[in-house]
C-alpha cells in the first residue's frame, strides 16, 4: 500500500511546489508591472514608459584615464603624466520592467593581451541617480621631468593604478526630467525640460610603480555640490542630453612619495570634482540607438607644492529591441 502510494505523493509534492512557484513568479511580476506602470509620479506630458516589458540591449564601451601631476620635489618643478591605454568591451543584456542584468566582454582580454580590472556599475531612477566604477589597471605609460635632470620614461605595464569613482545625485524637476531617458532607456522623454541637481563625490587613488612601491600616489577625496541637466526633445523620437554636477571638495587627502620623500598636497581654491555626461538618442517604434559619455575631471592642490588633475572617461554606443505588449 505505501509502495503504491509514494508515487502519487511524490506527484502531488511536485505540484505543490510548481504551483508555489509559479504563485511567486506571479507575485513578483505584479509587484515589478505596478512599480513600472504606476501613474500620477510623473508628468505623462513630459515623460512616459515604453509600453513593451522585455528589452535586449547591446553595447560597445571605450574607457580611458589620465593622471597628471604637477609640483616641486627638493626644490626641483616637476611635471609627471600617466596615461591608460584605452579599453574597449563588448556587452549584451536584457531588463525587464525596468530591472536589467549585461555581460561585459574584453576581446583584448580574451586573447590574453589585456589583464586589467574594472567594473562599473549605475542605477538611474527618477529621482535619485548614481554610477560607481573600480579599476584596478596596469596598462598605465608616461614619463616624468624635473628641472636639470632628463625625462624618465614611464614604460607600459610598469606603473599599477587603483581607482574608484563613485558619484550621486538628486533630481529636483524628476516630475518632467528624466534622466533614465537619456541613459537606461526605461523610459522616454517626449518634451524638453531640465532640472537643478544636488550632487556628492567620492573619489580613491593608489597608483605605484611595480618594482619601486616606495614611489607612490595616494589621494582620498569627498566633494558636494550642485549642477544643471536638460532633456532636449527637438524632433520627436530624438533626444539630446547634457549635465554638468561639479562638487567641491570638502575632504581630501593626497600625497606623492618619491624614495621615502613625501610631498604634501596643500589645498587651494578652487578644488573640484566635476562629472559632465551627454547622450543623443534616437527612439523608433521598437528600437532605439544612440551614443552616450560619462567625463569625470578632478583638480587638486597647488603647483607651489604638488596638484593632481585627474581625467576618467567612458564612451559607450548602444542599440536596444523592445519585445512583447
Amino acid at each position: 500500500m505505501q509502495r503504491r502510494l509514494l508515487p502519487l505523493i511524490t506527484i502531488m509534492v511536485l505540484c505543490c511546489q510548481t504551483l508555489a512557484a509559479q504563485n511567486l513568479i506571479h507575485r513578483v511580476d505584479s509587484f515589478l508591472s505596478a512599480r513600472y506602470y504606476r501613474e500620477g509620479v510623473f508628468d505623462t506630458t513630459y515623460i512616459t514608459r515604453p509600453k513593451t516589458r522585455w528589452t535586449l540591449i547591446t553595447r560597445l564601451n571605450i574607457s580611458g584615464m589620465d593622471i597628471e601631476s604637477k609640483g616641486y620635489d627638493q626644490g626641483r618643478r616637476f611635471k609627471s603624466v600617466m596615461q591608460a591605454n584605452s579599453k574597449t568591451t563588448i556587452s549584451i543584456g536584457a531588463s525587464y520592467l525596468g530591472v536589467a542584468l549585461s555581460l561585459s566582454l574584453n576581446p583584448a582580454q580574451l586573447a590574453g593581451k589585456y589583464h586589467d580590472f574594472e567594473i562599473n556599475f549605475k542605477s538611474y531612477g527618477r529621482r535619485f541617480g548614481f554610477d560607481v566604477s573600480y579599476t584596478d589597471a596596469k596598462n598605465f605609460e608616461g614619463w616624468y621631468d624635473a628641472d636639470g635632470l632628463p625625462r624618465y620614461t614611464l614604460p607600459d605595464g610598469t606603473l599599477a593604478v587603483k581607482t574608484l569613482n563613485a558619484n550621486a545625485f538628486y533630481i529636483f524637476n524628476h516630475r518632467r526630467f528624466s534622466y533614465p531617458a537619456a541613459f537606461s532607456h526605461n523610459y522616454i522623454q517626449r518634451r524638453s525640460a531640465g532640472s537643478f541637481l544636488l550632487a556628492a563625490s567620492f573619489q580613491w587613488q593608489h597608483a605605484f610603480h611595480d618594482w619601486d612601491q616606495d614611489t607612490k600616489l595616494r589621494m582620498t577625496n569627498i566633494g558636494l555640490g550642485a549642477g544643471y541637466g536638460y532633456n532636449f526633445v527637438p524632433h520627436r523620437g530624438w533626444l539630446l542630453h547634457l549635465s554638468v554636477l561639479p562638487t567641491f571638495i570638502l575632504y581630501s587627502h593626497t600625497s606623492m612619495t618619491f624614495d621615502e620623500d613625501r610631498i604634501p598636497l596643500h589645498y587651494h581654491f578652487p578644488e573640484v570634482i566635476i562629472t559632465s555626461r551627454g547622450a543623443v538618442v534616437r527612439q523608433w517604434t521598437k528600437t532605439y540607438a544612440g551614443i552616450s559619455m560619462r567625463f569625470n575631471f578632478t583638480n587638486i592642490g597647488s603647483e607651489t607644492s604638488l596638484a593632481v588633475h585627474n581625467q576618467k572617461w567612458l564612451a559607450r554606443a548602444f542599440y536596444g529591441i523592445r519585445l512583447g505588449k
